[in-house]
């Protein structure tokens, strides 16, 4: 029911435009931002480094839909990174507070 949403953006203006973005559009109850994230990727058949900023997105997994075309719209990469993950466990009390995020969204 619940999941954990991982996106790595190319800055912190783009990381904090993107958790606005979610958090206004009722698409997830928290993004953390960490900063300082070291990529290492290969991209059009180079190996290419990167310091990101990597979000930590939590939400529903009804949401996953409207989150990942919010990202593709909003995220300047040509393929942005977003993977979900099911929460298994959780505090009772934090996983209804996601919940109560989106009451009467």
């Amino acid at each position: 029911m619940y999941q954990l949403i991982l996106c790595t953006c190319p800055d912190a203006d783009c990381a904090e435009n993107l958790a606005n973005a979610l958090i206004a559009e009722k698409l997830a109850a928290c993004v953390n931002i960490l900063p300082g994230v070291r990529s290492v990727y290969e991209w059009q058949g180079q190996i290419e480094t990167a310091q990101e900023h990597l979000l930590l997105i939590k939400s529903r997994q009804d949401r996953y839909p409207a989150i990942e075309a919010a990202v593709k719209q909003l995220h300047p990469y040509d393929v942005p990174e977003i993977i979900a993950l099911g929460i298994e466990r959780g505090s009772q009390d934090y996983l209804q507070w996601i919940n109560s995020c989106f009451t009467g969204a």
